[in-house]
């Protein structure tokens, strides 16, 4: 991110972000790993926190109000979240929040028939051009 530009990129242009897994970890600010981070939401993530690829799991999950079928693969959880809105949690756990325009999620909303979580995003996106 830091030899290609990416990073600077998304924060001086101020791209919004949505996140799912790795990419969650990516805009953290802190993780149990050693690696490049984003560090566009101010929280602490545990990488493969729900265990390695054999306990990926599928859980239904509460969000905006509703159900929604969560597709956790190596996922991780976030440990502590200093700035944001937690969206959703599982046995305990803090598995999506929303920060200012960034949104992450420790699951893959890509791998449901369900869009609400890329409708949030886009919703999201579009307050920061109106």
């Amino acid at each position: 991110m830091e030899k290609t530009g990416l990073k600077t990129a998304i924060i001086e242009k101020d791209i919004p972000v949505l996140g799912t897994c790795a990419g969650l970890v990516l805009l953290a600010t802190e993780t149990d790993y050693e690696q490049p981070l984003l560090g566009l939401i101010d929280m602490k993530v545990k990488r493969n926190g729900f265990g390695r690829q054999k306990a990926s799991f599928e859980n239904e999950i509460e969000i905006f109000g509703d159900k929604y079928e969560g597709v956790f693969i190596r996922a991780p959880y976030i440990e502590k979240l200093n700035n944001g809105k937690v969206l959703a949690r599982v046995n305990n756990k803090i598995v999506a929040v929303a920060s200012g325009k960034h949104v992450a999620t420790a699951f893959h909303p890509e791998l449901t028939e369900d869009t609400k979580i890329h409708e949030y995003f886009i919703k999201e996106v579009l307050k920061c051009v109106e």
